[in-house]
């Protein structure tokens, strides 16, 4: 699955093309490495790098959602993951 589609679809922006905004401005990273195009797919056990607000967020990818639904049924996709740990 593309990057911006899952950013949406797990509901870390609220469009596509917010995600693709944070991909082109080179602050995503996945599995360490920068990501630097949107259409970069993305797969279950991937570790995503996220700054969203005033914080980072590590995510491990645990299912593909298949839309973008209750954002109870989103975070039943990904697990946070402690930065300091």
């Amino acid at each position: 699955m593309r990057i911006d589609r899952l950013l949406c679809y797990l509901r870390f922006v609220r469009t596509r093309s917010a995600a693709h905004r944070l991909v082109d401005e080179g602050h995503i990273r996945r599995n360490g490495e920068r990501v630097t195009r949107a259409s970069r797919d993305i797969l279950e056990g991937d570790v995503l790098t996220l700054p969203l607000g005033n914080s980072v967020r590590l995510v491990e990818i645990i299912a593909l959602p298949e839309r973008r639904g209750a954002p109870r049924e989103a975070r039943a996709c990904y697990r946070e993951l402690d930065p300091g740990g």
